[in-house]
């Protein structure tokens, strides 16, 4: 491989119905209506084969949006050309269980089945999704074919070995004071949660399309969007950018990112792009930058953390 190994959760048809298919004879696949060979259309840029094809999707399923539409272009890239050989991906059989393999062939086309566009996989292990930390099963749980679960790799590879122990890792370079990370690792499953409760949920909506969440890690061009969302009256898109501790004010340049991101290719004409970020608190740099910035807020959580006696 030209890189570090990356961890992909596929599923395999709507309620993995095609898992046992997969798991036997040794594929993944997706299908999105494109059926025919793509292997000359790939590309190494997902960027460009989504300009490709997002019109023909559109033209093809009229009652979707550019937001879906970018998300089914951008997986079927993914499975096709973005996973590598050597990069391990799971695969849920719709019982708890998660089989694991190692995709070994290149991008091939197969005809006359919902999942046409397939690699081949050497499955050889299985975890339980009982067995994995929360934050694990909630990216492993998440909505959509594709998940990128790399950052859980230090606690795959342990589940792998037999040896799983709590895996608490603070990477984020825009979080300069990344020591609450353990106690508010949870955070974005559960603003996802109480979304409705929020301030914002007040307002907005996180992204759905045909009542199936699309807007939680949406992927762009520079990275994943924490959250996606899109008012009442659907005139204004939002980017939510999740930082778990202080956030700096580089976090503002990423937010800048992914909202012209958004602007130029998931908004219809007439709708308008805002962004927010949401830390524990922000610093004197954030504040300046922000107070010069444009269509961007700020917000604060808090984390109420109680020890209850026994039998109290």
């Amino acid at each position: 491989m030209s890189r570090p190994r990356e961890y992909r959760r596929i599923i395999l048809g709507k309620g993995s119905d095609y898992a046992a298919e997969g798991l036997q004879e040794g594929w993944i696949g997706g299908g999105w209506g494109f059926d025919r060979d793509l292997g000359r259309e790939l590309g190494d840029d997902w960027r460009d084969f989504n300009k490709r094809l997002i019109p023909e999707y559109l033209t093809r399923n009229p009652d979707k949006s550019k937001v879906s539409a970018g998300l089914a272009c951008g997986m079927l890239w993914s499975i096709s050309k973005g996973i590598e050989k050597g990069d391990y991906v799971l695969t849920p059989d719709g019982s708890g269980t998660y089989h694991v393999g190692e995709v070994t062939g290149l991008y091939y086309y197969h005809e006359d089945h919902d999942l046409m566009h397939r690699r081949r996989v050497n499955w050889f292990a299985t975890i339980e999704r009982a067995a994995m930390s929360e934050p694990l099963r909630n990216s492993a749980g998440s909505v959509g074919t594709v998940s990128n679960i790399t950052k859980h790799a230090v606690e795959i590879e342990r589940l792998l070995k037999g040896t799983a122990q709590p895996v608490l890792m603070a990477s984020d370079e825009a979080i300069e004071d990344p020591s609450v990370f353990a106690l508010e690792q949870h955070l974005e499953h559960f603003l996802i949660q109480n979304w409705a409760q929020t301030d914002l949920g007040r307002r907005y909506d996180i992204f759905e399309e045909d009542g199936e969440m699309v807007g939680q890690q949406y992927p762009s061009d520079t990275g994943p969007i924490d959250i996606l969302a899109i008012n009442k009256d659907r005139s204004e898109l939002l980017v939510v950018e999740l930082k778990r501790g202080r956030a700096s004010d580089a976090v503002v340049g990423q937010v800048q990112r992914y909202m012209g991101y958004v602007k130029d290719e998931l908004t219809n004409e007439g709708q308008t792009v805002r962004g927010a970020i949401i830390a524990l608190e922000e610093d004197l740099r954030l504040r300046r930058a922000l107070s010069v910035t444009q269509g961007i807020d700020f917000y604060r959580y808090q984390v109420s953390f109680k020890l209850l006696k026994g039998g109290a």
